[in-house]
């Protein structure tokens, strides 16, 4: 098993979701993050207050699938994750160890 994290536009989230269920790619999840490094557009940076730095908020996505179906994954979220920016976000993969059913 794989484990995809992939940092995408809060815009493009909607488009990820939809391919990914089309997909039928296994469970994921969707977390509203904050990234403290500098965005290509101020108008997508907010100040925090908490963090006291510009910061610009994404989607952190969280799925989990087979290894056999890890390049088809990937190809999803970048397609539809791209704004047409340089820099759309970034995708992270790590192997999957063990899972334990609660």
């Amino acid at each position: 098993m794989k484990e995809i994290k992939a940092y995408i536009h809060r815009n493009r989230a909607a488009d990820v979701v939809r391919a990914l269920r089309l997909a039928d790619l296994g469970h994921f999840a969707m977390v509203d993050v904050k990234q403290v490094l500098q965005s290509l557009d101020q108008a997508d940076q907010e100040y925090s207050i908490e963090l006291g730095a510009r910061v610009m908020t994404e989607v952190k996505l969280e799925l989990v699938c087979k290894k056999e179906r890890l390049e088809e994954a990937i190809s999803l979220i970048k397609e539809n994750a791209k704004t047409g920016q340089e820099d759309s976000g970034c995708i992270y993969v790590s192997d999957i160890t063990s899972q334990h059913q609660i």
